[in-house]
């Protein structure tokens, strides 16, 4: 198999000269990709690139499953992440590609809270799968940014495109979050998995003084972004991975202190404290109640 070679995009001019677009605004872009002219071969954008398909490849490279809408699909992409060639070309034969560099936002609310807007640090399989009434919006979202290129650059330019893309990442952030909901029987699963995975580094202790699991430990087990495996966990339990794990630490103490054969100091060795003052510390922040406590209440 011939590997694809990557074109290398620095500037949004570049991208409208490569893809056959007219350069409205340097900093920002909005193509209509049925219009396009899209090259056979990979890209790599220096600036942020949110992709909207309407077809041709959401099943396979973008991990739609059963319990997803099939409207659209879109993808984040942060500066200096590829697309890949997906069959003959990138780009699906209808849709859009919206694109701003970092210095359009410079200054800007939008510029300020980037990095809230995580599914920019997503798998492409981890896309965001609309129904056709969020596609619709997303779309309506992407006119008014087309329109305001559209008008001659003035002063307020900067500010209002970056709102206008703040308001339609805004919107993906909710419809990210309805995905969540839909998917919640794959949620449960991948929590149990989590679960296991925990439960395994809880038994094997952690004599060494390791910290926690980290996110890119569990997300790799389970073949997860970082990010995505982060914001799943928080949606679903409120909690970010090393505060769910010291719940999890709790919790087999508590049944492990309803043994009166496992002294308060061999539990804490057991479960990886690096001493029996660290470890009573976190029972009674979470159970309100110091270890022989907890064992006199419950047997």
């Amino acid at each position: 198999m011939i590997k694809k070679k990557t074109l290398k995009i620095e500037t949004v001019h570049e991208c409208n000269s490569c893809l056959g677009n007219k350069t409205l605004h340097p900093l920002a872009t909005a193509i209509d990709l049925s219009k396009a002219d899209c090259p056979e071969c990979s890209f790599r954008f220096g600036f942020y690139t949110v992709l909207l398909t309407e077809g041709g490849c959401e099943d396979t490279s973008y991990g739609r499953k059963y319990d997803d809408y099939s409207g659209a699909t879109m993808i984040f992409l942060p500066p200096g992440r590829a697309i890949l060639a997906d069959g003959n070309k990138p780009f699906p034969p209808a849709g859009r590609l919206l694109a701003f560099h970092p210095n359009l936002i410079l200054g800007t609310t939008l510029g300020m809270n980037i990095n809230n807007y995580t599914f920019f640090s997503y798998f492409p399989d981890e896309a965001l799968h609309l129904s056709l009434r969020e596609k619709a919006k997303a779309l309506e979202c992407i006119d008014n940014i087309t329109g305001e290129l559209r008008h001659a650059i003035d002063r307020h330019s900067k500010i209002l495109i970056s709102r206008h893309i703040e308001l339609l990442l805004d919107y993906c952030s909710r419809f990210y979050e309805r995905q969540f909901i839909t998917r919640n029987e794959r949620n449960k699963q991948i929590l149990e998995q989590t679960d296991r995975l925990l439960d395994e580094d809880i038994r094997r202790g952690k004599p060494d003084g390791r910290l926690s699991p980290s996110a890119e430990y569990c997300s790799r087990l389970l073949h997860l972004s970082p990010q995505y495996f982060n914001d799943l966990l928080k949606f679903e339990t409120g909690k970010k991975i090393h505060e769910y794990f010291k719940l999890k630490q709790v919790e087999t103490a508590g049944k492990m202190l309803l043994s009166k054969e496992n002294d308060v100091s061999l539990i804490a060795e057991k479960l990886g404290f690096p001493d029996v003052q660290h470890f009573s510390r976190l029972f009674r922040k979470i159970t309100g109640a110091t270890p022989e406590e907890y064992r006199i209440t419950r047997n």
